[in-house]
C-alpha cells in the first residue's frame, strides 16, 4: 500500500548486484526452503524498479534465489515476452493479481491471457462496491449484503476459470476483518464463497497486522488456501491503527511479530501449495539488501 521511496534505478542496481553476489547460483536446485517449495515473490514488492527494467529486475530477484513468482500487472508484455524472460532466468508464473471490476468487465479477454501465460490462478485482491459510493470517503463503507454481492460474483467468477483450468481466489486486507453488523467479513466470505470455484490466498502479514491468526484459519479450514503472502509485521504495531504511515514492515526475522515456524508448520497439512514474499516498503534497509534477507530468512527456516 505504501509508495517505495524513489531511488535511482542505478542505485537498485548496484545493491542488487551485492545481493547476487552473496547467493547461489539462480539455475541451482533449492537445498532448503520451508515445505519443500521454491521461494516466490509478488512483484508488487518490486514495482518502482521492474517497469523500468523488467528483464534486469527478474534476474536480480533471480540471482537472490526467487523461483516463483505473482505477478500485479503484465507491464505492457504479451504472454510469450513474459515467459521468454521469466524461462531466461529460471524463474515461472504461477500466479496474477486482476481487479473485480477488471474480472467482471473483460472476464474472458483476462482468462484468454493467463490461458497464454499458462497460469495457475487468477486471484482478486480486493472487494468492491456493487454501487459508485456518493462520496469518495464512503468508499470503504461495507455492508454484509455488499461482502455478500463480492462473494457472488466471486463464485461466477471462479466457475468460469474452473472451465479453463486455472483456480480463482481471493486476496485479504485489513478491512476483511472490521466487524460489520456484529459479523467478521472474511468469516462470512469463506461461506458465502463456493469451495469449488473461490480458494483463498491468505495475506499472513495483513491477517496478523489485524488481530486475527492465520494459523486458526489454515487448521479450521484445510485446503482452501492454497497460496500464502509473506509479510513481515513490525513487533508492537496494533491493529486498526491508521496506515497513514504505511504498512508496518518488518524484513522476515528481523523485528517480526509473525511465527513463521508455527505458520509453516501448519500450512503443511493444510493444502499450501505456493507462497510469496511481498514486502509494502523498505523503511530499514534498501530495497535489494532487505530482499535478500527475506530470502535467506525462508530459504534456511526449518520447519
Amino acid at each position: 500500500m505504501n509508495r517505495l521511496t524513489r531511488r535511482s534505478f542505478l542505485k537498485d542496481g548496484a545493491l542488487g548486484m551485492l545481493a547476487i553476489s552473496a547467493a547461489t547460483d539462480w539455475a541451482s536446485p533449492a537445498k532448503a526452503n520451508p515445505l519443500g517449495l521454491p521461494v516466490g515473490i509478488q512483484l508488487y514488492t518490486v514495482r518502482d524498479v521492474i517497469g523500468r527494467n523488467f528483464d534486469g529486475t527478474l534476474r536480480q530477484l533471480a540471482n537472490i534465489g526467487y523461483r516463483e513468482v505473482e505477478m500485479a500487472g503484465f507491464y505492457s508484455k504479451t504472454p510469450a515476452e513474459i515467459l521468454r524472460s521469466m524461462r531466461s532466468v529460471g524463474m515461472k508464473v504461477i500466479s496474477a493479481h486482476y481487479s473485480l471490476d477488471e474480472l467482471r468487465e473483460h472476464l474472458s479477454e483476462r482468462i484468454a491471457f493467463a490461458k497464454e501465460l499458462d497460469l495457475q490462478y487468477m486471484i482478486c485482491p480486493g472487494v468492491s462496491l456493487p454501487h459508485p459510493p456518493a462520496h469518495p470517503s464512503r468508499r470503504w463503507s461495507f455492508t454484509l449484503d455488499d461482502w455478500k454481492w463480492n462473494a457472488e460474483q466471486f463464485n461466477k467468477i471462479g466457475a468460469q476459470t474452473q472451465k479453463a483450468g486455472i483456480q480463482f481466489g481471493y486476496h485479504n486486507h485489513y478491512h476483511d476483518f472490521a466487524r460489520t453488523e456484529g459479523k467478521i467479513p472474511y468469516n462470512q466470505m469463506l461461506k458465502w464463497c463456493d469451495p469449488r470455484y473461490v480458494k483463498f490466498e491468505i495475506d499472513v502479514g495483513w491477517m496478523v497486522y489485524s488481530g486475527f491468526n492465520p494459523v486458526h484459519y489454515m487448521t479450521r479450514y484445510p485446503g482452501r488456501f492454497p497460496e500464502l503472502h509473506i509479510k513481515g509485521v513490525k513487533v508492537g504495531s496494533k491493529p486498526f491503527v491508521s496506515l497513514r504511515h504505511g504498512f508496518p514492515t518488518a524484513e522476515l526475522g528481523r523485528d517480526d511479530k509473525v511465527n513463521w515456524k508455527q505458520v509453516f508448520a501448519v500450512a503443511r497439512t493444510a493444502g499450501v501449495k505456493h507462497y510469496y514474499l511481498e514486502q509494502e516498503s523498505f523503511p530499514d534497509m534498501p530495497m535489494w539488501q532487505a530482499l535478500k534477507v527475506d530470502y535467506d530468512y525462508l530459504h534456511h527456516l526449518k520447519v
